[in-house]
Parts: C-alpha cells; structure tokens; sequence
C-alpha cells in the first residue's frame, strides 16, 4: 500500500507509460520490498510504547530507504519503473514506514507489548 501511495504521489517515481507497465512496476517494487522486509523484520510484533513505536519506526525508515536505494538500482533493469535522486528516496522511504506504522497500530486493540 506505501508502495502504491508513494507512486502515485511523488513526482520522482515515474513507473511507466502504460497501465500495464504502472502495474508491473508497483508489484516489483513491492515484491523486493515484502521480501526484503520479511527477511529482516524490523518491527513491534504487537502494540508497543510510544517510545518503542519511534524507536521501530526510525530503523525501519533506515531500512525502507536503503530497500528504495536497491529498487532505485535494479528497477531499470526489469522494470519502466524510475526512481529519480536521493530526496525522492528518502520521501518514499518515509511513506512506505509511515504506512507500515499506522496499519500496525490500527489493529485490534489487544495486550501491549509491556503487559
């Protein structure tokens, strides 16, 4: 979903003429960053603090960055997807982790990670 919201928003991210290619490109971008991410999981496993929650969000966006840094690279090599200089990825990187946060912290109400 950060994926999509990032592509559409920022004018840095052109992903293709077409729709087909539109679409191509989201669904690389956000297979490299699910397995990625899934590979090195950085983040609460439930409701955490306030200061946890930044703590996690922080290492994330390091992490959605260097993720975004990667597509940036490989992308014009299997995709129309372009991703065009360093502010362009670290807005991206700040989309994505934000999405992340909040569809984690909107999740039922449970234990906290303290309790």
């Amino acid at each position: 979903m950060g994926v999509s919201l990032a592509g559409a928003v920022l004018p840095g991210i052109t992903l293709g003429p077409e729709t087909v290619d539109a679409a191509f490109s989201v669904l690389f971008a956000t297979v490299v960053l699910a397995v990625l991410t899934q590979l090195i999981l950085i983040g609460p496993s439930g409701r955490v603090p306030l200061s946890a929650l930044l703590v996690f969000g922080l290492a994330g966006f390091v992490q959605d960055a260097l993720i975004w840094w990667l597509i940036s690279w490989l992308a014009p090599k299997m995709s129309d997807l372009r991703v065009e200089g360093l502010g362009t990825i670290l807005l991206a990187a700040l989309i994505t982790r934000a999405t992340v946060v909040l569809l984690s912290q909107l999740s039922p109400a449970g234990e906290t990670a303290e309790d």
